[in-house]
């Protein structure tokens, strides 16, 4: 398979797992907040706090936007590449007018120098061509604005979730879902080194923890929901890993609570006003 083809597979994969389960994210995201009851939305909204103009890239089902809308934006705009994500979206009365497109990162819809900042949660990591996204953010960014991005870290160890994919990825291996991103916007160095090329300033990385702990079943739940993996799995092999799961689950904790361990970090940059 050639790289052209390992990026179509994996973005008509991602369109598929969001259309059939639009808002999946967002649900996610909202039962599993901070330890302060703060969302990963809102943190993220937080890095444009003031931005009027806002691009949000992988915008799915519109949260991130209802959130920024909330918060005082008004020339909001996104694009995804799930119809399902998007009929979601196009459906808040907090977004009447956003402009919403059903449209790839690598070829955004819009002018030069559109936007006040841009936002991407946990969808840069998935998408391919990762130096056309990130050359095409700078073009529809003004000099100066701001580009706040959430990506997954690893699972805290000895957490829930570390527990579950130590039991999962023999079973994942066997059904593998199409080649997903680029591993370089999953680490500070990475990202710094993709933006720098297109004329951003070194990043601030921030780390946070979601979703606090969780009974053995409840962080299960949290697993299943969370990694695409598990919806290429038959019904029996997905009771029997849970079997597996809660098994091991209930005697590291005495059948209490485990924590879940999930890991963002966030990065925010400025684009130079010279590129």
């Amino acid at each position: 398979m050639t790289t052209a083809d390992a990026a179509r597979a994996g973005e008509e994969f991602l369109r598929d797992m969001h259309n059939r389960a639009p808002e999946a994210m967002s649900r996610y995201v909202t039962a599993h907040p901070m330890a302060d009851g703060r969302t990963s939305y809102q943190f993220l909204a937080e890095r444009v706090a003031g931005a009027q103009r806002v691009l949000d890239l992988g915008c799915g089902d519109g949260s991130l936007l209802a959130v920024l809308a909330r918060g005082g934006a008004t020339g909001l705009a996104g694009v995804d590449v799930a119809a399902g994500e998007l009929a979601v979206a196009w459906a808040r009365p907090e977004l009447a007018d956003a402009d919403l497109h059903e449209a790839r990162a690598q070829d955004l819809p819009f002018a030069d120098d559109s936007f006040d900042a841009v936002v991407c949660h946990m969808a840069l990591m998935l998408m391919a061509d990762v130096e056309r996204v990130v050359a095409e953010t700078a073009r529809v960014l003004r000099p100066g604005g701001t580009l706040a991005v959430a990506v997954g870290r690893r699972a805290a160890e000895g957490s829930g979730l570390e527990l579950f994919l130590k039991l999962a990825r023999p079973l994942f291996a066997q059904r593998p879902v199409p080649p997903l991103g680029d591993r370089r916007t999953r680490s500070r160095d990475g990202l710094n080194e993709l933006l720098a090329t297109a004329g951003f300033a070194p990043i601030t990385w921030e780390e946070i923890t979601l979703g606090g702990s969780g009974t053995p079943e409840e962080v299960w739940q949290t697993a299943v929901e969370k990694y695409y993996d598990t919806m290429t799995l038959a019904a029996a092999e997905i009771a029997a890993l849970r079997r597996e799961f809660l098994e091991h689950a209930r005697a590291l904790t005495a059948g209490e609570s485990i924590t879940r361990g999930e890991r963002l970090a966030v990065a925010t940059t400025r684009l130079l006003a010279s590129r």
